[in-house]
């Protein structure tokens, strides 16, 4: 019994990437893509329903943790103050659980939508990229965890003594994931000072040049997002700003190394700078005049030629 093999034709990213696909397609595309990211994104919050609790009493630490905090019954308390506040907030922290556990999926269908559209260097760039990002959102994530506690225990420990003080327990939960979220983002920085770099926009020596700038810029902008006004949480996220600063730079210098940069010809002559001429030019010798007088277009007029002088002796 034989068997017909019908040929595989092309995937849907091969076709998007030799510019194959039709508008319709395309579109038909991103919607198969939005549609396996939303099925991930739904099972993973399926998932963190079942982790809620446990990420909120994660989150409730760094208060609990603290001599202010209040217990009653053993427990830390916080209260609520609505009937519906606490099933709102455990749905809100299932779905960023759901958004963190799906990302390998939903990233990987917004890299495959895009990923047609870029040249192969630009890949590669968007892969070390990726990979960096990811480990520095989730250091920033740590180090506002660990800024939370330092925070609360300096706004608490002025409050006064008289005053008994219980945490709302949504305002809470969002002061510190918003703090995490700033932390994380901010540390994302160092991929815009090295995109910069690998683009040819800015060399490391100009980066290296910018330090000074660069810190009073990071310890304005930790001022001005943290929310709170103790000097911990301010000096913490500036001084690992500029560590990741200068981190950035030296990779900088090794990426301008292998590629050679600052060897060129010109590589030390300014814009306004006159270049010697190495060889001797050859003199320039003046033309013949132009009589500006006679008509353009019309030729000169050539002298007829001069009579033939005949002797006695030629005629025959």
């Amino acid at each position: 019994m034989a068997f017909a093999l019908r040929k595989r034709g092309p995937s849907s990213f091969e076709r998007a990437a030799d510019g194959s696909m039709t508008l319709i397609e395309h579109v038909r595309e991103l919607r198969n893509r939005l549609f396996r990211a939303s099925v991930a994104i739904l099972i993973g919050f399926g998932l963190g329903v079942w982790l809620a609790k446990p990420v909120l009493h994660l989150l409730q630490q760094p208060y609990c943790d603290l001599p202010q905090a209040r217990f009653v019954d053993g427990k830390c308390e916080f209260v609520q103050l609505g009937p519906a506040d606490l099933f709102l907030l455990n749905l809100k922290v299932a779905l960023w659980v759901g958004l963190i556990v799906a990302a390998p999926v939903w990233l990987y269908q917004l890299w495959a939508f895009i990923a047609p559209g870029l040249h192969r260097h630009e890949r590669r760039y968007a892969y070390f990229f990726t990979a960096l990002a990811a480990p520095l959102f989730a250091a920033g994530a740590v180090l506002a965890y660990f800024v939370t506690a330092k925070g609360l225990e300096f706004l608490l420990s002025i409050s006064d003594s008289e005053i008994s003080t219980t945490l709302e327990i949504t305002k809470y939960i969002s002061f510190v994931t918003n703090l995490i979220l700033l932390f994380g983002v901010a540390f994302e920085f160092p991929l815009i000072v090295l995109m910069l770099n690998f683009v040819g926009i800015a060399s490391a020596k100009r980066l290296l040049s910018w330090w000074r700038v660069a810190i009073f810029v990071f310890f304005a902008f930790s001022a001005v997002v943290t929310p709170t006004p103790d000097p911990f949480g301010m000096t913490a996220l500036a001084l690992c700003l500029s560590a990741l600063y200068f981190g950035a730079v030296g990779v900088a210098f090794l990426n301008d190394k292998r590629r050679g940069r600052g060897k060129e010809i010109y590589a030390g002559i300014d814009d306004d700078e006159v270049s010697p001429l190495e060889f001797d030019a050859d003199p320039v010798v003046a033309g013949q005049r132009v009589d500006s007088t006679a008509p353009i277009g019309v030729p000169e007029p050539v002298a007829p030629p001069a009579p033939i002088e005949r002797r006695y002796d030629d005629m025959t």
